[in-house]
């Protein structure tokens, strides 16, 4: 009989494509309603669209949950893992302005944008196992950035990021 760490083991590589597949679809939904809203189409904000967006939206926090507990990961000892779920709120309350709570056309266009600019940051978080993703090539390693990576407030926990040797 396998154990669940086994089953884990074998259900990861199409956890880990389902994950980043639902990504793609989700952000890809996300620009073509807000694009189309910003034309001034009505079709974005219909309940089949709605819905289908949520129910992506759903199966990519399920797949993504089940990676985390799956893999032992703690977002207070992990902090790549961690800034990904303040940048997800983050995007979603962008998101939702961008789509129906902004008031005005440039409200709406540049909500859209930021929310944009954070799923690409939370892609780079998440490839680079980095909190600060893409912007780590533009503010360099800092001694901030050592510090944050080495800190845990969990006893025993290893720093994910190993400090840089000069040279």
């Amino acid at each position: 009989m396998a154990n669940l760490h086994d089953l884990f083991g074998v259900a990861y590589p199409g956890l880990r494509h389902a994950h980043i597949g639902l990504v793609m679809t989700s952000g890809s939904l996300f620009a073509l309603r807000w694009l189309a809203t910003l034309a001034g189409a009505r079709w974005p904000m219909a309940a089949t669209w709605r819905h289908t967006s949520m129910v992506i939206d759903s199966l990519l926090l399920l797949a993504g949950a089940t990676l985390w507990t799956g893999l032992g990961l703690n977002p207070l000892a992990q902090h790549w893992l961690g800034a990904k779920l303040l940048l997800l709120v983050a995007y979603i309350v962008l998101g939702t302005v961008a789509l129906k709570r902004g008031r005005g056309w440039m409200a709406r266009a540049l909500c859209g944008i930021a929310a944009l600019a954070l799923l690409v940051t939370m892609y780079t978080v998440a490839r680079r196992h980095d909190p600060a993703g893409w912007l780590r090539d533009v503010i360099g390693h800092t001694a901030v950035a050592t510090t944050l990576a080495q800190s845990s407030t969990l006893p025993g926990v290893r720093p994910l990021m190993k400090r840089r040797s000069a040279g």
